[in-house]
């Protein structure tokens, strides 16, 4: 899957510069995850009347998120939303089809992604 652009939240810890756009994550700012929706897997504006995902969470796993060309470019309805790779929970728990690592080595990718970069994922 291609790298398209990542979002920060703007708090602790400072991530280093990287060649991807990476933007500030809002606290209005949500990922719609209602297949319903004409905004189906977009960013959107909170308050948002569909289904959605904050893209500022207390949990912190979006402290450093990438946005992976899944069901993006080419939408269908169903096919999966927020497909993330983003920053592993700290009891290391599943994801729900995204790619999660530590907060260490986001940091030392972040420097090297850039927009179109495909990730293979081996187990």
């Amino acid at each position: 899957m291609p790298l398209l652009y990542g979002y920060t939240a703007g708090r602790k810890p400072v991530w280093p510069t990287s060649p991807l756009r990476l933007k500030r994550s809002e606290t209005r700012r949500g990922w719609c995850d209602d297949p319903a929706s004409p905004n189906y897997n977009r960013p959107v504006r909170l308050p948002f009347d569909g289904g959605y995902e904050l893209l500022r969470r207390n949990d912190h796993i979006y402290d450093a998120v990438i946005v992976l060309d899944w069901n993006i470019t080419s939408r269908v309805r169903n096919r999966g939303s927020a497909i993330f790779f983003h920053l592993k929970r700290p009891d290391h728990g599943p994801t729900a089809g995204c790619i999660a690592l530590t907060a260490r080595d986001m940091a030392l990718l972040l420097p090297h992604l850039k927009r179109g970069l495909r990730l293979v994922v081996h187990d």
